[in-house]
């Protein structure tokens, strides 16, 4: 079968520099640093006081509220980015909804449920734990939560690759598209581990930086670099045929020409270097 062509035609970005794509980038260009002091919850007995938090981000903006306290943060974010990405390649009527997926990743999913969830289970006891709390944890509820947003019934498959999670998700749409078996695809990332226990669990990793100074934390490629800073956010793209895009005349932005992706097979955390 002929290999076929695939474009961007939407994009969409919630991060800690913004609350769009073009408030993102804009804020990149200028240098501007999205790593503060965490707000989310109360840091007094943590070691990594830091992070690159979501700012000034109002979800009923976006959708209902019980929509937002039904969903875990993971999901909602990734609602605000897939909302931006969809309304800009202005896809309408959906011929086959059986050729259109989602692909979202995550690395850890709902951790927020995860630690909230857990945390009434131990003191207030079994029986207090939200019906809830498995759908949320779960990391396809992401895309699935998408997919019935935008109707997308060509499958919900996300790539669970911890920091490649968002990559490989796009590449497997990519090729799900090149050959043959869906049309479009929503796909992307969406992470929010910033919270005690995503706290707790990368420091003790000692995989954080804890100088507790935003402007000098992240700084991967220097030779004193002592960990990366925890954050969050989503980032969302609409893939489709080449010919699908040029046939409803949508902007494309970007083509697609390739993907792969290999394993060390080396260690839990450290590369093989």
């Amino acid at each position: 079968m002929e290999k076929r062509r695939v474009v961007v035609t939407g994009m969409g970005l919630v991060s800690p520099l913004g609350n769009d794509v073009e408030t993102s980038f804009k804020h990149m260009i200028e240098g501007k640093n999205g790593i503060d002091f965490i707000t989310l919850f109360d840091t007094t007995n943590w070691k990594v006081k830091i992070a690159g938090e979501v700012k000034n981000l109002n979800f009923e903006d976006f959708m209902e509220k019980r929509e937002i306290r039904r969903s875990d943060r993971v999901t909602n974010l990734a609602l605000v980015a897939a909302k931006e990405a969809y309304e800009q390649s202005g896809l309408k009527e959906i011929e086959d909804p059986f050729r259109f997926a989602t692909y979202i990743g995550s690395g850890i999913g709902g951790l927020t449920t995860i630690y909230q969830e857990t945390k009434t289970s131990v003191e207030r006891g079994q029986h207090r734990i939200s019906p809830f709390f498995i759908p949320n944890s779960i990391i396809n509820m992401v895309g699935a939560k998408v997919g019935i947003k935008y109707q997308a019934k060509g499958g919900n498959l996300p790539s669970v690759t911890a920091c490649s999670a968002a990559t490989n998700s796009i590449g497997e749409a990519f090729r799900a598209i090149r050959d043959g078996y869906i049309d479009i695809a929503i796909t992307g990332g969406s992470e929010a581990p910033v919270n005690d226990l995503g706290l707790g669990g990368f420091s003790s990793l000692k995989a954080l930086d804890f100088s507790n100074d935003p402007n000098i934390a992240s700084r991967p490629f220097d030779k004193t670099r002592s960990g990366f800073v925890i954050a969050e956010g989503a980032g969302i793209l609409i893939l489709e045929t080449y010919e699908h895009a040029k046939k409803r005349k949508a902007n494309i932005l970007a083509e697609i020409v390739g993907y792969a992706t290999t394993s060390d097979a080396f260690h839990m955390t450290a590369p093989d270097a």
